[in-house]
């Protein structure tokens, strides 16, 4: 049986786009399902799915937006409603991939519904944002943005070849075979650093020896809420939080934050966790010249071109110190806090660039006067790159497995 392409968008500033896409993708052998969410002018062409219908999932009125004078609430609700559309086509195994092509407007609509799509589903956006910053259009899935190039209007000998390749590329990723890994596993998350790489490794080795699989996210902000996102969504068995440096950015401001909530997805999903400091003594910045001037002065280490590191002083690891016992406090599943005592991350390393057993030692006394009694609280005389403390975050989270 053939699978099914979903194809949304504005039929009435873009039906002569979208025919187009509709017919090179239906070529390959593949069905096609249109989504339009057009409000003003006729649609070019009889979508599958009408604007009306995706107004109505969103409980809005099609008259009162489609007068031209209503343009930001017809933004909101048919993002809205689309949201819900595309979810409902999944739901009810209509919906194999999807793509759509648009500005800034059509981009924000078609993502809020790509958003709502497991990770895995392909999900294809041209867009005239695709080459810039698309972290608020993506948010934690997987979509995959094709620049533009020029303005999604008409069909000229630029865009015409992004379309065809945009309908190629959605294609291809629906139709390939999906591989299999064999057994499935279930599923830890872990966070990493290339400071805390060694532990992550050797941690994750340990929990693979015993049946589990570990997906690693690089703990970028980005990296964190998507781990998070996956926990939230019920795929998440455990997680080895080892690399919990995303707070040191929301507490310094620096361009790897992950928000005020992060630690706070295990603990609300009720799976067990092993909460580690990893990398507190870091936030991060871009170039040397991106470093705010109130830190202009403070211990700087410049990582590599375009990364440049902040080391926490005393302050700000008291907070981080308390976001992580707040988390702990609000698990509804085993949990524990691991610390090590000579150092949090590599450049924390005694005779290292960032080496300062006080400022460690205050997060570390946080934690403990902060946490609720009977949470495991664990100090070892060890860095955190030790072989010994990896060995202890893995052995202590499978103890939380076996008593879950």
């Amino acid at each position: 049986m053939a699978k099914t392409v979903v194809i949304v968008g504005s039929l009435d500033t873009k039906g002569k786009e979208y025919a187009f896409v509709k017919r090179l993708i239906e070529k390959e052998g593949l069905k096609t399902l249109v989504v339009d969410f057009g409000v003003l002018g006729e649609p070019a062409f009889k979508p599958d799915v009408t604007r009306e219908e995706v107004v109505k999932a969103a409980g809005g009125n099609f008259t009162y937006l489609a007068s031209g004078d209503h343009k930001d609430e017809a933004m909101k609700v048919m993002a809205t409603g689309l949201a819900v559309v595309i979810r409902r086509l999944y739901d009810e195994g209509k919906l194999d991939g999807i793509i759509g092509m648009g500005g800034t407007g059509g981009t924000s609509i078609i993502t809020a519904g790509m958003r709502t799509l497991p990770v895995g589903v392909p999900k294809v956006m041209v867009s005239t944002v695709g080459g810039g910053d698309v972290s608020a259009y993506a948010g934690t899935r997987d979509i995959t943005f094709i620049p533009s190039i020029v303005d999604v209007s008409g069909i000229n000998r630029i865009s015409g070849v992004i379309y065809a390749n945009a309908a190629g590329a959605i294609a291809g990723m629906v139709k390939v075979e999906k591989q299999k890994t064999g057994e499935e596993k279930p599923l830890v998350v872990a966070s990493m650093f290339g400071n805390t790489t060694k532990c992550v490794d050797q941690a994750r080795v340990i929990m693979e020896k015993n049946g589990y699989e570990v997906l690693v996210f690089h703990a970028t902000g980005t990296g964190g809420k998507t781990m998070e996102s996956l926990i939230t969504d019920g795929y998440i068995v455990a997680s080895m939080d080892i690399t919990t440096t995303e707070l040191a950015d929301e507490v310094c401001g620096g361009v790897f934050s992950a928000g005020p909530e992060r630690c706070l997805a295990a603990s609300r999903a009720g799976i067990p966790a092993v909460l580690v400091p990893g990398c507190v003594d870091m936030a991060n910045f871009w170039g040397i010249d991106t470093v705010p001037e109130k830190y202009k002065k403070r211990n700087l280490y410049q990582w590599n071109p375009n990364v440049t590191l902040l080391r926490t002083n005393v302050d700000e690891n008291v907070r981080m110190g308390e976001m992580m016992a707040a988390a702990a406090n609000a698990a509804k599943s085993p949990v524990a806090v691991i610390v090590p005592l000579k150092g949090v991350s590599m450049l924390d390393s005694e005779g290292g660039a960032f080496w300062d057993p006080v400022a460690d030692r205050v997060c570390f006394d946080a934690i403990k006067k902060n946490l609720k009694p009977g949470i495991q609280y664990v100090e070892l005389n060890n860095n955190i790159n030790d072989p010994e403390f990896s060995a202890k975050v893995a052995e202590t989270l499978l103890g939380l497995l076996k008593k879950k």
